[in-house]
C-alpha cells in the first residue's frame, strides 16, 4: 500500500494551498439607477449598459 515518505510540514502545505481561497465578485454601481451590478454587463434592474438601454424591461 502506497504511503507518503515524509510528513508534509504546515508551511509546505500552506504554500500549496495559498491560491485555494474564494474572492468576492467585483461590483460597481449602475450610473443610471445606482443599483449594484457586475462590471461590463447590463444592469439587471434597469437594463442599461454604457448609457443606453440594451435590455427592454416591461414596467
Amino acid at each position: 500500500m502506497a504511503h507518503p515518505e515524509d510528513k508534509l510540514t504546515r508551511s509546505r502545505k500552506g504554500k500549496r494551498r495559498s491560491h485555494d481561497f474564494l474572492t468576492r465578485p467585483a461590483s460597481s454601481k449602475c450610473p443610471n439607477c445606482d443599483a449594484l451590478m457586475r462590471p461590463h454587463r447590463a444592469c439587471h434592474s434597469c437594463g442599461h449598459y454604457r448609457g443606453r438601454e440594451v435590455i427592454p424591461l416591461n414596467q
